[in-house]
């Protein structure tokens, strides 16, 4: 770690501030965790997913399990913080899950279950395997699977940018959304580059940029519209 190489002073001062990038990054990622909850108040009121889908859930499930397992000591030391904000966020995605399993139509509901089965034996392939694996290519293996699945979690807003910029509308993108998503992925970004861990940094700094544009986005057409922000939130 870099901060091994530091004197004991600047070493505290280091160790605060990734401290406080970590913290900050978990209090930001469990609003956008919650923000789903008015979509399955509504499921739950209505008995019915309506026209909801459940794959954002599953896909999200997938990756917190992927990247709770990378922060763990077993794999690579001295980034808990990444273990504590997925496994938090695996607690709300499986019963956000559960909620939707409930109230789908029956072939929505055999379809979801498959797909979460799919995620456990996925998940349970990508343990086995990285426990075969010792040291430095265990913290290799597990790392790139990581960054490949939350590279692939912060590609999903290009469609909603995409959809932005041709309706002119950001209906589809609320404000707070997209600001806890920035802000989770800054402060991650900052971690794992304090941390100097290129697994952490780099899928976040693509995530910076894209909620960074969100924003942006949101500050254009929300003048030219005028609308507001009140589309209940499907995605985390």
């Amino acid at each position: 770690m870099i901060v091994d190489m530091l004197p004991i002073g600047l070493s505290s001062v280091y160790l605060w501030f990734s401290t406080a990038a970590g913290i900050a990054g978990n209090i930001c990622a469990i609003s956008l965790y919650v923000s789903p909850m008015p979509t399955f108040k509504r499921i739950i009121t209505n008995k019915s997913t309506e026209q909801f889908s459940g794959l954002p859930y599953i896909y999200g499930l997938l990756n917190c399990l992927i990247c709770t397992w990378y922060g763990l000591p077993i794999v690579k030391s001295g980034i808990i913080m990444v273990a504590t904000v997925n496994s938090i966020g695996a607690v709300f995605l499986l019963v956000y899950l559960i909620i939707f399993i409930t109230y789908a139509e029956k072939s929505i509901k055999l379809r979801i279950s498959g797909l979460l089965a799919a995620v456990s034996v996925l998940f349970e392939a990508v343990v086995l395997v990285s426990l075969r694996l010792v040291g430095h290519e265990r913290e290799l293996f597990v790392g790139y699977i990581c960054a490949f699945s939350v590279v692939s979690v912060y590609a999903s807003p290009l469609f909603i940018i995409n959809l932005v910029i041709k309706t002119r509308s950001v209906e589809f993108m609320p404000f707070n959304l997209s600001l806890a998503t920035f802000l989770v992925s800054f402060s991650f970004c900052a971690y794992g580059a304090l941390q100097g861990d290129p697994f952490v940094y780099i899928p976040n700094s693509l995530g910076t940029i894209l909620g960074f544009v969100q924003l942006v986005l949101y500050s254009y057409y929300s003048k030219m519209s005028g609308d507001d922000d009140s589309r209940e939130p499907l995605l985390a």
